[in-house]
């Protein structure tokens, strides 16, 4: 029998299978440290339990929950070898979603599969939560990383995330109170976000032939800058806006767009009038329409256009709600105003 020599490392048949633990282990210790990071005073014990602890925030409170992925996004970040930003979009993604309530995040967990485990990669995506989470003043209590070899491409991945929020039931934002005349402000996007990529990148990369170095035509952005621009938190202008102004509904603007969205918080006896010529669409969304020959109203449908998230207030709020947010360096538009209708969304443009 032939022995090995003592500095050759016996290769395990799981990792001849594709699966590396001992690789994903070390990664997982220096995640560990971006991790803690985030540690917020409700947080029990850290990262490494089958299950992440946190204090209950009270009787008087709800918890609000989400759930979301990044989407073909993640092609983009791979063609491009560029991994910092996803992390980020996927938080926000979800901060938005529970602040249409009026919550505030607690914790985030996250899940990431992928065929093999690239330190590298997978260090520049938890970066990326552990920012967001940071920002949003949320803590990343876990998560999951699965290693799948043959389930998922080489060098790409699936990255999903979970929030737990809270927010005071008297404080809770349902939608009931919109009625006719209330004034729909919007809130400028970052861009795609997380919606609308394979449409995009079908045109994009496939019918215009361009590359991630490549600039879009009308812009002086990449399209990696473009593409892969962080996907916007509403969190602190919205909050700062509820303290001074009464909230009576409001819409993350994602996939399915205006059309989609705002009826989901819309009364049965409400429409919401959209004039989309109250604001300028980015130059991406027009070279998108203008190149895959799309229709308008389905651009609409597919892309935020620009706009990422609606408040609705009543008329004689608006003023104030428009001057607070400018205070705040957002650059808000009213783009449309409550009728009486059928909870549809009805564009009137000029």
């Amino acid at each position: 029998m032939i022995k090995q020599p003592a500095h050759v490392q016996k290769v395990s048949a799981y990792a001849q299978a594709g699966v590396d633990i001992d690789s994903k282990m070390s990664g997982i210790e220096i995640i560990k440290k971006m991790v803690a990071a985030t540690t917020t005073k409700g947080v029990i014990g850290g990262i490494g339990s089958f299950g992440g602890l946190f204090h209950s925030p009270g009787k008087e409170f709800l918890l609000v929950a989400s759930t979301d992925g990044v989407g073909t996004k993640l092609k983009v970040a791979a063609l491009a070898k560029r991994h910092d930003t996803v992390g980020q979009d996927i938080v926000n993604h979800c901060v938005n979603d529970i602040l249409v309530q009026g919550a505030k995040p607690l914790f985030f967990l996250d899940y990431i599969g992928a065929s093999r485990f690239d330190t590298a990669i997978f260090t520049d995506v938890i970066s990326g939560l552990c920012k967001a989470c940071k920002e949003n003043g949320c803590a990343l209590l876990g998560g999951e990383t699965a290693e799948m070899p043959g389930l998922y491409p080489l060098g790409e991945y699936d990255l999903v995330g979970t929030i737990i929020g809270t927010v005071e039931k008297k404080q809770l934002i349902t939608g009931k109170d919109i009625k006719a005349d209330d004034v729909i402000i919007g809130l400028p996007s970052g861009g795609l976000q997380t919606n609308g990529f394979s449409l995009a990148r079908k045109v994009i990369f496939d019918q215009c032939g361009l590359t991630p170095q490549d600039f879009i035509p009308g812009t002086r952005m990449t399209v990696t800058d473009t593409l892969l621009a962080v996907h916007r938190s509403f969190l602190k202008p919205v909050m700062a806006l509820m303290d001074k102004v009464p909230v009576r509904g409001m819409a993350h603007i994602t996939g399915g767009g205006f059309v989609d969205n705002i009826p989901r918080v819309l009364p049965e006896n409400c429409n919401a009038i959209i004039d989309r010529n109250s604001w300028k669409a980015p130059t991406v969304f027009t070279f998108i329409e203008r190149q895959g020959k799309v229709d308008h109203d389905e651009m609409y449908r597919v892309f935020n256009m620009g706009i990422g998230y609606v408040i609705v207030v009543r008329e004689k709020d608006a003023t104030a709600a428009m001057n607070l947010l400018k205070g705040l360096r957002q650059s808000p538009v009213i783009v449309g105003r409550i009728e009486k209708g059928q909870k549809k969304v009805i564009y009137r443009d000029r």
